[in-house]
């Protein structure tokens, strides 16, 4: 087994054929092919399952994909930090939930500290992919929140990932909706208020991690539902259909991206705990320290 092998298998696991895959890695089908079949007879299981319709994980498919991701992640790490033609250069990342004040943290970071040659990076990803980041020291900071629903696994995963969590603040439960919305102008709304609209949902993409969710309401079915994975996306939707996202409240006039939307109070509370993770017996670099220093500004629990 070698690092190629474990790329081909992610570049396939995300594609929709072999032949997308194998244009993507710019190898031939067959090769890619080949090498596959190799990997799986070396490993004793069988990958991907191949039928008139395509290709898809087996259930040790989807387990292996799952360490491949993290091996993946760590050799890139490695490759960057020694074989780059660049690697004086300094490095710091962060991977966070969707918060805006996160982004800004991150950002005043980079102002204070002035690095002249530098390599940050800021993950604006899945919950699941912050505890990841964290764990594996692929971010130094990750931003994470929970409800009173996921605290307890929350916590769990924070014990058997070796996380430190700290809160910063805890938040009320909030709908946005576009400035032009019929309920933009309300004090307070409800769940029942908002029946004929759609909620537009963050997409963790697998229903099994609704508890790792950064949003209120998690285990709720909605009615009309639309998810999506990208804030741009959803502020278009939001405004394009009338409808709403449920989040805490918390918007910046500087942001273009969340210009025009509204925060209106929601009746069913669902409050969130929102803080950060670093890794145990991990000291922080010198702007991890800054970081963390920014985050603290925003504590107010």
């Amino acid at each position: 087994m070698n690092i190629n092998q474990i790329k081909y298998v992610l570049a396939v696991a995300g594609s929709s054929s072999m032949r997308e895959a194998a244009a993507k890695l710019f190898v031939s089908q067959p090769a890619l092919s080949v090498s596959i079949r190799e990997l799986e007879e070396e490993l004793g299981i069988l990958i991907f399952e191949r039928n008139s319709k395509g290709i898809s994980l087996t259930d040790e498919g989807r387990e292996f994909v799952e360490y491949a991701k993290k091996a993946v992640g760590q050799y890139e790490i490695l490759e960057d930090r020694y074989l780059s033609k660049n690697k004086n250069r300094e490095r710091f990342s962060v991977s966070t939930q969707h918060y805006n004040f996160a982004v800004k943290a991150f950002a005043e970071t980079i102002r204070r500290c002035k690095p002249e040659q530098y390599l940050f990076a800021i993950h604006e990803t899945k919950t699941k992919d912050v505890l990841e980041d964290v764990r594996t020291l692929r971010s130094e900071v990750g931003v994470v929140s929970f409800s009173e629903g996921s605290e307890a696994l929350m916590k769990k995963l924070f014990r058997e990932y070796q996380l430190t969590f700290v809160p910063l603040m805890q938040r009320d439960t909030y709908i946005y909706v576009w400035e032009n919305h019929p309920l933009a102008a309300a004090l307070e709304v409800s769940l029942e208020d908002l029946r004929e609209y759609p909620c537009i949902t963050f997409d963790q993409s697998d229903d099994s991690d609704y508890y790792l969710t950064e949003e209120a309401m998690a285990d709720r079915e909605f009615e009309r539902m639309i998810r999506s994975d990208d804030r741009a996306t959803t502020m278009e939707l939001i405004a394009d259909l009338g409808g709403y996202s449920i989040g805490t409240g918390m918007l910046s006039g500087d942001d273009a991206i969340l210009k025009g939307l509204v925060a209106v109070k929601l009746k069913e509370d669902d409050p969130l705990v929102i803080g950060y993770i670093t890794r145990q017996g991990s000291p922080l670099s010198a702007y991890g320290s800054v970081y963390v220093e920014e985050l603290l500004k925003y504590k107010a629990l």
